[in-house]
């Protein structure tokens, strides 16, 4: 029986998983969105947010704690300047994974995991940036865009009369 033993093994030994999440550990924080399967990017998730909130305490203690996991100074540094500057204020949920389809080789499950923070598309920050919020109401704001809609408008109404007049005469040929 397997009674509270949650973690993923990913067919690995203890020494070479270690390595492995060190490594994308250390690459995920580096570069701040790495491609992967689901099983990898799980397990990853689960090792690499309590280092992040362990970072948020700027001591030696806590860089030396992350550095045994990581093992790489860069990621280490990267971590403490970067990374802690846009996550300080967020509770947890560092990472965000994204499924991006099965691989042709052997059909397994791919994504992309990624620091939540870094991805433009969803941070609310870019869109304030963006400048004004995008409505569905047309805005006429200047004199052209009124030249055009009246000319649509008695294009409209001429079409109207046109097909109103041609029914008119349709009906008198019939009688």
């Amino acid at each position: 029986m397997r009674h509270g033993k949650k973690d993923n093994h990913l067919g690995r030994t203890h020494s070479h998983r270690k390595a492995l999440l060190s490594n994308l550990a250390s690459s995920l924080i580096i570069s701040k969105r790495i491609s992967t399967t689901v099983a990898k990017a799980k397990a990853l998730r689960k090792y690499v947010e309590p280092l992040i909130t362990k970072a948020k305490d700027d001591t030696t203690h806590s860089r030396r704690v992350v550095f045994s996991y990581l093992q790489n100074k860069d990621s280490v540094s990267t971590l403490f300047s970067d990374v802690i500057e846009k996550v300080s204020n967020r509770p947890g949920g560092y990472t965000r994974i994204l499924r991006t389809g099965n691989r042709l080789g052997d059909n397994a499950e791919m994504c992309i995991i990624e620091l939540v923070d870094f991805n433009e598309l969803y941070t609310k920050s870019s869109a304030k940036e963006a400048g004004k919020a995008k409505t569905r109401r047309s805005r006429k704001s200047s004199k052209a865009g009124e030249a055009v809609v009246e000319a649509k408008s008695k294009a409209k109404v001429e079409k109207s009369t046109e097909s109103k007049s041609s029914d008119n005469t349709e009906a008198k040929d019939s009688e």
